[in-house]
């Protein structure tokens, strides 16, 4: 398959945490659909110190994976929330 493009979308969205909503990501998301993946070079913004894990709370929100040939992160359904 085909890596994700290399331009960045121009729409940025907050990525936070469901449970205790501390700011995760900001992050350049394409398309209209729900956040199943985070590619990591789209991540303009990173407020985690660990990664996949909330800083506030502490639970575990995605899993690391390669899409591609491309180092992302797998969101886990109902883990966080984007505005």
């Amino acid at each position: 398959m085909a890596k994700p493009r290399k331009k960045l979308p121009s729409r940025t969205v907050d990525v936070n945490c469901a449970a205790c909503r501390t700011a995760l990501y900001k992050y350049k998301k394409g398309g209209k659909g729900s956040l199943v993946k985070c590619f990591v070079e789209r991540i303009s913004q990173d407020y985690t110190h660990t990664p996949c894990t909330c800083p506030g709370c502490g639970q575990v929100f995605a899993r690391e994976t390669m899409i591609r040939g491309t180092p992302a992160y797998k969101i886990i359904g109902g883990k966080v929330q984007v505005k």
